[in-house]
C-alpha cells in the first residue's frame, strides 16, 4: 500500500510539473517553417512579384505610399492562467522604388517599444438596458392578431 501511494505521488508531481510547462504559439510569416533559412531579398535583383513568391503576402503594408512591405513574425509563451509574453519577435521591411526592391531591413524584439493605452472610455450616448428590460423589452409592443384577419394565403 505504502508503494502504490508512492507511485501515485510521483505520477501527480510529473503531471502537475507537465501543466505547468510554457506553451508556446508561433504568429506571423516564419522563413525557417521548414528548417530552411530563406535568404532575404536582395536589393535591385528582386521585385515584388519575386518577393511575393517567395515569402507570401506581406503581415502589412505603409499606410500612404504602399512603398514598404512589413513581414511580422513572434513567439509568445503562456505559462498556466498567467498573461502571454511575448519570446522572440522579427520584423522585415523590405522597401521599394515601383517594382525593384531598395532595401531591406530587419529588427528584433530588441527594437520594440512598449505601448501605453488610455484605460478610460469614451461615453456614448444612449441608455444602458439590464437583463430583465433586453429580456422584456418586447413584450406588449407587437400588435395582436386578430382571428378575423384576412390570410394573404387566401387570395387564391
Amino acid at each position: 500500500m505504502n508503494l502504490g501511494l508512492l507511485r501515485l505521488s510521483a505520477v501527480a508531481a510529473i503531471l502537475s510539473a507537465a501543466a505547468c510547462a510554457p506553451v508556446q504559439t508561433y504568429n506571423g510569416f516564419r522563413a525557417d517553417y521548414n528548417n530552411a533559412e530563406i535568404p532575404p531579398p536582395q536589393v535591385g535583383v528582386d521585385t515584388r512579384e519575386t518577393v511575393l513568391q517567395r515569402f507570401g503576402s506581406p503581415s502589412t503594408t505603409a499606410v500612404f505610399d504602399r512603398t514598404a512591405w512589413y513581414y511580422v513574425s513572434s513567439v509568445q509563451e503562456r505559462v498556466a492562467f498567467y498573461n502571454p509574453r511575448t519570446t522572440e519577435r522579427r520584423v522585415m521591411v523590405v522597401q521599394f522604388d515601383g517594382e525593384a526592391v531598395t532595401a531591406v531591413e530587419s529588427f528584433g524584439l530588441e527594437r520594440g517599444r512598449i505601448v501605453s493605452y488610455d484605460s478610460e472610455e469614451t461615453p456614448t450616448r444612449g441608455r444602458e438596458l439590464g437583463v430583465l428590460e433586453q429580456l422584456l423589452g418586447n413584450v406588449g409592443r407587437t400588435a395582436p392578431i386578430r382571428p378575423d384577419a384576412e390570410d394573404p394565403r387566401d387570395r387564391r
